[in-house]
């Protein structure tokens, strides 16, 4: 009998890769451990399926999303190392996880809350990594997420769905095959049926919102050992995920209330009502304590006990920005109104008053190492960029409500409301803090010096300028006695 043209056997040599031994097959491929002799380490050899190998056209494609995904450098993704060719064989060579995936793991029972908390936001942080990039998973499911003896995790196959074709809708549902497409295009399905999202189940374009219903899913699979949306088909799993409500019940009595706040805005199934980032999922799910590890939430009622000052003045804030916008309107048409709780939504002392955007529909603040927006009809905050060394508590919307300008020690940024990395606008001279900024109809953002005068900067970036000087006989503040 001829030899599979994909199989390999162990102790042969593909290049400079000896074969180990095989670790796994399925609809993407057969997966081998194998020594590089080069370089003296394991690794994982993906081979290609035939259909992909010998097609140029999703090669090529195929070759373009490895670019992407070499990009990727984070501790809890497995990296790619490079695509080759030999002997008419096309594969991948990958980082060698080591440790079960999430789905041998299930198999002895659901996960307890703490250790579910530690996985979700490794998941969590490996999904924000690649996001920021523009990278979408759209195939997370247990049987891709590798987790180690010590319980690292490390997310597989990060984007190799689009390159893959499938093979029928029928079959075990959890390893369906995945049918691909380009990313914005209609009408084809992407990802693993039992874990897809209802925009992938009607063949729409996916995005990031997609990996967050996928880690929904997975997040409760994980505390219950239940397959959310399980069926005996493909099509029983695509029609579930459209019309059937998850079995909140089911989840373990002593799961915290945010966490169960969390799964459901992952598995809202209208995207304007899901979680827009990952990041703010990793608020929910705990922070870091000194040593690295990940602890677990801060029960709400410490958290409003640590922060109550802050939201008092917050709440002040916005009553007092309702009653200008109330000033300004039209006094002849009643507004309606409606009762506004801000509760303090993360668990850092250092968080600082906020700003109302124009539009009056969100508040940006500040901790920190973040910049957070909170829409005022929401409980829950988006972490929308990450901005260590803040200089002062300076944050300045744009006219339109979409942009929020911010000052750290050295650098003045913007970021949109939708984004979650921020861009530089200019560098700021030494030794300047300010104690306040606007955004005018200009485009220009104008800055108040801490010991008086203005400077100004176009919001698309340039260089700064002093705009005014401050008087000679100005008293500066901080030397003035009560």
């Amino acid at each position: 009998m001829q030899e599979h043209p994909s199989r390999l056997i162990v102790g042969r040599r593909l290049a400079q890769y000896e074969i180990i031994g095989l670790l796994g097959k399925g609809g993407m491929g057969e997966v081998y451990r194998a020594r590089d002799t080069r370089l003296g380490r394991d690794v994982a050899i993906k081979i290609l399926p035939e259909d992909v190998a010998r097609d140029p056209e999703r090669l090529a494609r195929f070759e373009r999303e490895a670019k992407m995904l070499a990009s990727l450098n984070h501790p809890n993704i497995a990296a790619l190392y490079g695509l080759e060719e030999m002997d008419g064989r096309v594969f991948l060579v990958m980082e060698l996880a080591e440790g079960e995936d999430l789905s041998q793991r299930l198999k002895t029972g659901p996960v307890p809350v703490d250790e579910a908390i530690k996985l979700g936001r490794q998941i969590g942080e490996g999904l924000e990594a690649a996001h920021a990039k523009g990278i979408v998973h759209r195939d997370l499911k247990p049987a891709n997420i590798m987790v180690s003896e010590s319980g690292k995790v490390k997310l597989l196959d990060f984007g190799l769905a689009r390159a893959y074709q499938a093979d029928d809708s029928s079959g075990d549902p959890s390893n369906s095959p995945t049918i691909t497409s380009a990313m914005t295009q209609h009408g084809v399905i992407l990802g693993t049926a039992a874990y897809m999202s209802p925009e992938q189940a009607r063949g729409k374009s996916v995005d990031r919102q997609t990996d967050i219903w996928a880690f929904g899913v997975v997040m409760f699979e994980m505390l219950t050992r239940h397959r959310l949306f399980h069926g005996e088909t493909v099509s029983d799993s695509v029609g579930a995920i459209l019309h059937r409500d998850p079995d909140w019940e089911l989840l373990p009595p002593g799961t915290p209330r945010p966490l169960r706040r969390l799964l459901r805005r992952c598995l809202a199934r209208d995207r304007a009502m899901r979680l827009h980032d990952i990041g703010d999922a990793l608020i929910e799910l705990g922070d870091h304590d000194t040593d690295g590890e990940v602890t677990a939430p801060t029960p709400p009622a410490a958290r409003r006990a640590a922060s109550f000052l802050p939201w008092v003045v917050a709440f002040v804030t916005i009553v007092v920005a309702a009653g200008i916008l109330l000033a300004r309107g039209d006094r002849s048409a009643p507004l309606p109104l409606r009762k506004l709780t801000i509760l303090p939504v993360t668990d850092r002392k250092d968080a600082r008053l906020g700003n109302l955007s124009p539009d009056g529909k969100r508040i940006a603040y500040r901790s920190r190492d973040a910049l957070w927006i909170r829409e005022l009809d929401q409980i829950t905050p988006r972490r929308v960029s990450d901005a260590r060394g803040f200089g002062s508590w300076v944050c300045m919307w744009s006219p339109d409500s979409r942009w929020v300008a911010f000052a750290t020690d050295n650098a003045l940024w913007k970021t949109a409301i939708d984004a979650s990395a921020p861009t530089k606008i200019c560098d700021i001279p030494p030794d300047h803090r300010f104690i306040d900024g606007a955004w005018d109809a200009r485009d220009r953002i104008i800055l108040a010096k801490w010991r008086g005068g203005l400077l100004e900067v176009s919001a698309n970036g340039g260089t700064i300028r002093e705009l005014m000087r401050a008087p000679d006989d100005l008293v500066d503040y901080h030397t003035l006695k009560r």
